[in-house]
């Protein structure tokens, strides 16, 4: 009975590193306008898994790694964006068509005012807005970028945050690890890189990371970030800034 017993364990252990050793395995597809039935090119296919992209070519054709039930996000500008399962009948099978949906885009129009400068320094210096943030480094520029961390009361301002129950960065930070881990693995891939470095959608980043497109503005003001860069920056550099954020939570946490 004793020796039945260790053979069960090691049957039982044996394949559980089987499950989590499973190899990926690949799939593709061909997307089509639902529409038109014509093939789309250069639509961002991201499994949110893995955190593994790719791009249809002009065939519509795509090839990606999955494991069974992992989940793929397709996004193109101009389209509906889908969320589609991966199923064993689709890994037997290899590849599908997609069909995506055009979807209605409603421009609304933008006001430059530039400043209304008089020509008097001492007058005009007082009309141009000043900002508070200090200069950041951060992913895409060659150039520091605005942002909050560095200036005059950052670090009170952000660990107050941090280390407040009821604050929403503390439960964000918190509650999410597997999904905040992602951000090291978006940086590994370049297709994921590129994609973010185009968008400004904050769509594929609250995919991830699995809250809200608001919520991501939130997180980063509790982290100090200007309102300027919130609205401005790129979906990369808006990962980075998180990214940058979550580890310093985990530094101040072991602390």
């Amino acid at each position: 009975m004793k020796y039945f017993v260790v053979f069960f364990f090691l049957v039982l252990s044996a394949t559980a590193f089987a499950q989590v050793t499973e190899p990926s395995q690949k799939v593709n597809g061909i997307i089509i306008n639902n529409s038109t039935k014509q093939p789309l090119s250069n639509v961002n296919i991201i499994n949110i898994n893995k955190v593994r992209g790719a791009t249809t070519d002009s065939r519509g054709y795509f090839e990606i790694d999955v494991q069974p039930n992992d989940t793929l996000h397709f996004t193109i500008l101009g389209f509906q964006s889908l969320r589609v399962r991966v199923t064993n009948d689709w890994i037997k099978n290899k590849s599908t068509k997609i069909q995506l949906t055009e979807k209605a885009i409603a421009l609304e129009e933008v006001i430059i005012r530039p400043f209304n400068l008089t020509g008097y320094l001492e007058v005009d210096s007082k009309l141009i807005p000043t900002k508070e943030n200090y200069r950041y480094s951060i992913s895409g520029l060659t150039q520091g970028y605005e942002a909050g961390e560095y200036s005059p009361n950052a670090f009170g301002r952000v660990l107050g945050s941090i280390f407040n129950p009821a604050d929403m960065l503390y439960n964000f930070f918190g509650k999410n690890p597997k999904e905040l881990k992602k951000l090291k693995e978006m940086k590994k891939d370049d297709t994921v890189r590129n994609l973010l470095e185009s968008k400004f959608d904050r769509e594929t980043i609250s995919v991830l990371l699995g809250v809200d497109k608001n919520e991501l503005a939130e997180i980063l003001q509790r982290c100090n970030y200007s309102e300027a860069f919130i609205q401005t920056a790129n979906d990369l550099q808006i990962m980075d800034a998180i990214s940058g954020c979550y580890e310093e939570y985990k530094i101040l946490k072991k602390k």
